[in-house]
C-alpha cells in the first residue's frame, strides 16, 4: 500500500511539474496582441475660409503613442503590442485591407473613417471588434448600431449637449441657429435642435449659409446683415468643414457670443486640457507627432488603450471577451478626464466629459454641476437608456 501511495505522490509531483513547466514556457513566449488601424479619408474639397487644415496623420498618431504606453506597461507581463496601420486611399482599399488582415488573424481594429465605411467594415468582418475613432454620426450609436462596434469617439448628441449645458447655465436660451449646406453640417444642426429641446432652450431663428464668395474680403459687411434676427443670446454654428463659421465671431448683428463648430466648441480632446495627468499625455504626444493632440488623436489613444485595458485583465486577446468586459462595470479605463470612463452597454458609446474650448483656453467641462442623472452625470449627455434606438446591440450574431 504503502509502495502505491508513494508512486501515486511521484505521479502527481511530475504532473504539477509539467502543469507549471508549460505555464513557464507560455510565459516565456508571452502574448502578442496585434491590433489593426483602419483610416480613409474623403476629400474635403475647398474651402471658402483660409481655415486650418485637420492634420493629415490625425488619429494615427493617437493610436501609435497608445502602442507605446501599452508596451510600457506591457512588458511586465510579457505582453507585445503591434499596430498594423494602414490608411488607404479608397473605400475599396479600405474594405480590401481589413479582409486581408482579418485573413491573417487579426480580430481588433481602431476605425477612423466616415459612418458609411464604418458600417462597411463592422458588417464585413462580423467576429471581430471594432472601435470607431473617427465618426461621431449619431446613426452609428442608434438605428444603424451593430453589437461588433463600439465608439470612443464623442458622438453630435454628446457634444450638442455638453454645449447646451453649459448655455443653460449661463440662461444663454435663446439661440440663432446658422447651418452649413453639407450633411455633416445639417447632422450637427440636428444634433443642436434636439439639445435645445432637451434644455430649454429657444431657437428664435434658423439660417442656411447659401453664399459662396470669399468671406476674407466681405465678412465684415455681410456677416452682420446676415446675422440680423430676433434678439438672441448667443449665435450657434454647424459648419464643420470650416466653411464660413469662423468669420462669425465679432461679426454679428447683435454683440453675442458664437459657439458651436466654431467659437466655444465641445470637443472630446483639446491642447488646453491639462489637469488629472493630461499635460502629460499632451507632452509625451507632441514628442512623437510634433503637433498638438486632437480630439481624433485621443479616440484612436482611447480605443487602443481599450483593448489593452481588457488585454491585461484577461490575458487574451478574444474579440468577444473583450467586448463583453468593455461593456461591462469592470474594464479599468482612464482618459486623464478626472473620472472613471466606461462603455454604454445599450449602444457602445464611451462616456467621458466633454471640454468646452475655444482655439486658446478650456472654458469648462461637461456634465456641468447640477445636471443629475439616477445611474451616471456622464449619461446625461448624449442618448439615455430610454432614448436610445439601438436595437442591434445587446447581443451577438
Amino acid at each position: 500500500m504503502r509502495h502505491y501511495l508513494l508512486h501515486g505522490l511521484a505521479y502527481l509531483l511530475a504532473l504539477s511539474s509539467a502543469a507549471l513547466l508549460a505555464t513557464e514556457i507560455r510565459a516565456d513566449e508571452g502574448l502578442e496582441v496585434r491590433i489593426g488601424y483602419l483610416a480613409w479619408e474623403p476629400e474635403r474639397g475647398p474651402l471658402l475660409s483660409n481655415v486650418i487644415p485637420e492634420p493629415e496623420d490625425a488619429g494615427l498618431r493617437g493610436a501609435e503613442l497608445a502602442i507605446t504606453d501599452s508596451n510600457s506597461t506591457g512588458r511586465f507581463l510579457k505582453h507585445h503590442y503591434q499596430l498594423d496601420a494602414n490608411p488607404s486611399p479608397t473605400p475599396e482599399a479600405l474594405l480590401a485591407r481589413a479582409r486581408a488582415l482579418h485573413e491573417q488573424g487579426l480580430r481588433l481594429f481602431v476605425v477612423n473613417a466616415p459612418a458609411e465605411q464604418v458600417l462597411q467594415l463592422a458588417d464585413a468582418l462580423p467576429d471581430s471588434l471594432l472601435l470607431n475613432a473617427g465618426s461621431p454620426a449619431d446613426e452609428l450609436r442608434g438605428e444603424q448600431c451593430r453589437a461588433n462596434l463600439l465608439h470612443s469617439l464623442p458622438n453630435r448628441a454628446m457634444l450638442a449637449d455638453a454645449l447646451a449645458q453649459f448655455l443653460a447655465m449661463r440662461r444663454w436660451q435663446r439661440w440663432l441657429l446658422v447651418t452649413g449646406h453639407t450633411p455633416d453640417d445639417l447632422a450637427y444642426a440636428a444634433a443642436l435642435r434636439r439639445a435645445a429641446g432637451r434644455f430649454g432652450a429657444k431657437i428664435v431663428e434658423e439660417k442656411p449659409w447659401t453664399f459662396d464668395n470669399d468671406q476674407r474680403r466681405s465678412a465684415q459687411a455681410e456677416m452682420p446683415l446676415f446675422t440680423q434676427a430676433s434678439e438672441y443670446d448667443v449665435v450657434l454654428v454647424a459648419d464643420e468643414r470650416g466653411d464660413f463659421g469662423e468669420y462669425l465671431p465679432y461679426n454679428t448683428w447683435y454683440p453675442r457670443p458664437v459657439a458651436g463648430t466654431q467659437g466655444l466648441t465641445p470637443t472630446g480632446w483639446h491642447k488646453t486640457v491639462e489637469t488629472y495627468g493630461a499635460a502629460q499625455l499632451q507632452k509625451r504626444f507632441e514628442a512623437l507627432a510634433g503637433r498638438w493632440m486632437n480630439d481624433r488623436d485621443f479616440a484612436a489613444w482611447l480605443a487602443v488603450r481599450s483593448i489593452a485595458s481588457a488585454v491585461t485583465r484577461l490575458k487574451s486577446v478574444d474579440a468577444g471577451a473583450i467586448r463583453t468586459l468593455a461593456l461591462s462595470s469592470e474594464l479599468p479605463l482612464d482618459g486623464f478626464k478626472g473620472r472613471k470612463l466606461s462603455y454604454r452597454d445599450w449602444d457602445g458609446q464611451l462616456r467621458q466629459p466633454i471640454p468646452l474650448v475655444h482655439p486658446r483656453a478650456l472654458v469648462s467641462t461637461s456634465p456641468q454641476d447640477g445636471f443629475l442623472h439616477p445611474v451616471s452625470e456622464l449619461d446625461s449627455l448624449g442618448f439615455d437608456r430610454p432614448e436610445s434606438t439601438c436595437r442591434r446591440f445587446a447581443t451577438t450574431d
